[in-house]
Order: structure tokens, then C-alpha cells, then sequence
């Protein structure tokens, strides 16, 4: 067993590192294998781990493929139990990739996945005002076939790259299982947990109960690191660094950045709504919860040049000099 004294650090992965083009069983466990190898970085150095990843493309294929098949004595799960389903799945595959990782650097380790569950409010407007996109893209006259067979189905265009379809997205008041984390960790077990954002439940005269819904990771993953008295909140995303004037003659690269510099960028707009703001949002919260901690949003390429050098956007309460590239 690995004596993990050092840092205790949450990564959220995102779905769309999981699964690129190629759907298939064997593809997305591929992914997973080169994503384990650099998440091995930080147990090598010693550091508590804690996995959270998404799971908005596969959810979406799952709820896809039941109602292809479904039948009146077949029927589809709801989308609550879709989640906890691929939660199960990634992480089946995530936990052999991680041990397999870790055996290849003479690392021993137990990894587990738990199902979790996150409590959102019945109240939360978000269930009025679907946002959250889930599933493939669709050209238009795809995403019309659909719809004729599913009018229930919601869809937006995504950033130019065609149709998706979304669902409710609620904030996360709590997570019900950040105990059972919290004392995996203490037992130097390395968790996966709050996988696709957690199950959605609210919380009604004792039960828990499920909600269709699909919970931001990102805001699910900022959630548990604060409740598990996390050191580091780690957000991976598709570039090395935040930019501030994004694809413009001025584009720069934030490198260190104090939360108060950073909330100025939000209200100037300077981060798309679907793509880059709820990772600032998540990394503002976190630090803000825990002010002796720090917040880093980056790809998963750089994540080796992170543990070396520090490179990537690091959140901290306080900055002395902000920097930029």
C-alpha cells in the first residue's frame, strides 16, 4: 500500500477526454489508459488522490440506445439511474486502467469506484431551463428526425459544431457519500466518485430521490473537494491555460491569478457560458471555501508539465503578481 502523506488533490476529468469520435467499449478504455498514466504523477509523489470525471457523451449515447430498444415491457431507465450507470461504467474501466498504471511504476494501491449521489434543490430553476448539453452532435436534419420520434427531447446548437441535446443541470447543495470519501482517502484508497456530476437526488421526508437531471461536474467536483477538505482542485479541460481575450490579436494566457482579478474577467464576459465559465466558477468556489488552497485549470497533456513546473492556470485567494504568457 502507497503511504499517500502529501497533498490531497481532486482532478476532474471531463467525458469528452474519455470519449473522442469512437464510442466503442474499446476506444474509451484506450483514452482511459493514457489518462491513468499521467494521473500516476501525483501518487508518485505522494499525494491523496480523488477522481471525479463526466460523462455528457456517454449518458447521452446510453439514453439513445434504450430508446432504440425499448419496448413496453423493456422500458428505458430514467436519466438519474442513466448516470449511475455510467458511473459504473467509466469507472469500471477507469479503476483497472488506474491499477494497471500504477503496477507499470512498481505502485501499489487500491482504487474503487463509488456511486455516488449529489443533492440539488427541488426549487432550482435550472429544472425550468434545460442547459446542459448531453450526447452526440447532430446536423439539423438529424436532430429533426429525432425530435418527430422524441418531442420530449430538448435541443440547442453547440458552438457552431451542431445540435445537442440538454437537460436540467442544478447546482449541488451537498454530496451525500463525501464521508465515505473522505475515509477512503484516510485508508489510502484512491476513489472515484461524483462520476458525471453524481446522481442527482433532492432530499424529501427522509429519502433521497432521483431527478432527470445531469449535475456540471465541474461544480459537482468543486462540491466534494470542499467537503473533503481538499488542497488542490484540479479542472482539466482541452487547453494548457485560461486566455483572457480569446482567439483575438491580444489573447493572453493566465498563468497566476488571484479570485479578485478573476471575477472582474467573468463580468466582463470574457468566458463562453457553455465552455470555459462554469471551470472559472468552480475554481472561484473552491478557493473561495477554502482560502488556503488553490484551484488549477489545464489540460491533461500538460499535466506532467504541471507536477514539474507548475504550468497552468493556478487559482489562488490571493495572487502577488498575476502573470500572464
Amino acid at each position: 500500500m502507497i503511504n499517500m502523506t502529501g497533498r490531497r488533490i481532486v482532478v476532474a476529468l471531463g467525458g469528452n477526454a474519455i470519449l473522442a469520435k469512437d464510442a466503442s467499449a474499446e476506444a474509451q478504455q484506450r483514452a482511459l489508459q493514457e489518462t491513468a498514466r499521467h494521473l500516476v504523477n501525483f501518487v508518485k509523489e505522494g499525494d491523496q488522490l480523488i477522481i471525479t470525471h463526466g460523462n455528457g457523451p456517454q449518458v447521452g449515447n446510453l439514453l439513445l440506445q434504450q430508446a432504440a430498444g425499448s419496448t413496453e415491457t423493456n422500458p428505458p431507465m430514467p436519466l438519474d439511474t442513466a448516470v449511475a450507470m455510467t458511473q459504473g461504467s467509466i469507472g469500471y474501466w477507469l479503476q483497472n486502467a488506474l491499477t494497471t498504471a500504477l503496477a507499470e511504476q512498481g505502485l501499489s494501491s487500491d482504487v474503487a469506484t463509488l456511486v455516488t449521489q449529489v443533492v440539488v434543490s427541488d426549487d432550482d430553476p435550472a429544472f425550468t431551463h434545460p442547459t446542459k448539453p448531453i450526447g452526440p452532435f447532430y446536423d439539423l436534419t438529424a436532430m429533426q428526425k429525432i425530435n418527430a420520434t422524441h418531442p420530449e427531447f430538448e435541443f440547442v446548437e453547440d458552438a457552431g459544431r451542431g445540435f445537442r441535446r440538454v437537460v436540467p443541470s442544478p447546482r449541488p447543495v451537498d454530496v451525500k457519500e463525501a464521508g465515505v470519501v473522505k475515509a477512503m482517502v484516510n485508508a489510502g484508497i484512491i476513489p472515484i466518485a461524483c462520476g458525471g456530476g453524481g446522481v442527482p437526488v433532492v432530499s424529501s421526508h427522509n429519502q433521497l430521490i432521483g431527478r432527470e437531471a445531469v449535475i456540471d461536474k465541474d461544480f459537482a467536483s468543486e462540491k466534494l473537494a470542499e467537503l473533503v477538505e481538499a488542497d488542490l482542485l484540479i479542472i482539466l479541460t482541452a487547453v494548457d491555460h485560461v486566455y483572457v481575450d480569446f482567439n483575438q490579436p491580444t489573447q493572453r494566457a493566465l498563468t497566476k491569478v488571484a479570485i479578485d482579478e478573476l471575477r472582474e474577467y467573468v463580468t466582463d464576459g470574457q468566458f463562453a457560458a457553455g465552455s470555459m465559465l462554469p471551470k472559472v466558477e468552480a475554481a472561484m468556489a473552491f478557493v473561495t471555501h477554502r482560502p488556503t488552497g488553490q484551484a488549477v485549470i489545464t489540460s491533461l497533456e500538460n499535466l506532467a508539465d504541471y507536477v514539474q513546473t507548475g504550468s497552468g492556470t493556478v487559482i489562488s485567494s490571493q495572487a502577488l503578481v498575476t502573470d500572464y504568457d
